[in-house]
Parts: structure tokens; sequence; C-alpha cells
């Protein structure tokens, strides 16, 4: 019965001690990446506001939200570097068949022959 509380102390100690681990990886992660940004990132701010790099400064540095719309932010605000979007032709296969193709070929197509319109070919 002594040792009881004695372990959930080591438990709690442990949760805590990786805990802290995985929140310092997770700042030094940012903080490279707030260091590592270059003119013509896109990235997006801690409010959720996407803008590109137009210059750098120490710990400041200016994006432009809009066509010739600049602001100073610090570089603390910046939370990710936004990956270019994927067009949406390159995004799908275009060796596959598309919906129009299958329904020009089907729509002469009588499936079920037995049925009548509206029937689903339930027995009576």
């Amino acid at each position: 019965m002594g040792m009881l509380p004695l372990l959930l102390i080591l438990v709690v100690v442990g949760f805590l001690f990786f805990n802290m681990r995985k929140q310092k990886r997770q700042v030094n992660q940012t903080t490279a990446m707030q260091e590592g940004l270059k003119v013509g990132d896109v990235v997006m701010t801690a409010s959720g506001m996407h803008a590109t790099v137009a210059d750098l400064g120490e710990d400041t540095l200016d994006l432009e939200i809009a066509p010739g719309v600049v602001t100073t932010w610090v570089r603390r605000a910046v939370v990710k570097v936004v990956e270019p979007e994927v067009d949406d032709q390159e995004a799908y296969n275009t060796d596959a068949p598309s919906i129009e193709s299958i329904e020009d070929e089907t729509h002469g197509a009588d499936l079920d022959k037995d049925s009548e319109p509206g029937d689903r070919g339930e027995n009576r």
C-alpha cells in the first residue's frame, strides 16, 4: 500500500517529462521555420491570414497581403509556410474514364431487360 503513492508520482512526473519534450521539439521546429523564411514564401499567420513574404528584417517581416498592400509583422506571427496548391487537372489520374464517358456508354444499355421501368427487380 505504501508503494502506490510513489508509483502515482512517478507516472505523473514521467507524463510531464515526455509532454515537455514534445512541446520543446515543436517550438524548435517552428523557430527553425521562422528563421528560414525567404522572400517569396507564401505563409500563414497565427490569425489565419495568407500572405507572401515581401521583405525580411531581424525580428520583423513585411507581408504582401494583396497586390501592392504590404504590412509589417513580427516573425513569431508566422505559424507555417503554405505549400503551393496542385492544379486540379494534375491531381487526378487522366487515364481514368470520366463520369460523362461512362454515362454515354451506358445510356442506351438495357441492363435488365425483364424489369419494368420503376421496377427494382423484386419478385412479386
